[in-house]
């Protein structure tokens, strides 16, 4: 029993040694809102989804973008001796996870004396990049 929980902790161990992770926490544009530019960005390579932030128009994609270079940094970091994948186009966004953060209520004055409550929403964002496995032929 001992040995295989040695041999999953090191297979663990390997998995995390190729995938970088990056997380931005209390972002204030609502988690709907980041979903819709997240998910053009899941599953792709990783200079495309640079391009695709670059040049959207929706205002999330700014940090997105600046996320993602950030989760770059991590796996280059963490695998110096593979910068070649990178160009080669075999890094991809395994992950995007947007998730609800906090939510700062605030109160509008309504009509006949009411008032009106503002949710002003945040997410937090989690990026995971994977190197593709390479495709063997039988």
């Amino acid at each position: 029993m001992g040995k295989r929980k040695k041999l999953m902790a090191e297979r663990l161990k390997e998995a995390k040694k190729v995938t970088a992770i990056a997380k931005l926490n209390d972002v204030p544009t609502s988690p709907r809102k980041m979903r819709l530019v997240a998910d053009t960005v899941r599953g792709q390579e990783v200079n495309h989804a640079l391009d695709l932030l670059h040049f959207s128009k929706k205002q999330p994609s700014v940090r997105l973008e600046k996320l993602l270079r950030s989760a770059i940094a991590n796996w280059e970091a963490k695998n110096p001796e593979k910068s070649k994948e990178l160009d080669n186009g075999n890094v991809y966004v395994k992950t995007i996870m947007v998730d609800e953060g906090r939510t700062l209520k605030r109160i509008r004055p309504c009509p006949q004396g009411r008032a009106g409550r503002i949710r002003k929403r945040s997410n937090h964002v989690t990026v995971i990049l994977d190197v593709k496995k390479p495709v063997e032929e039988k």
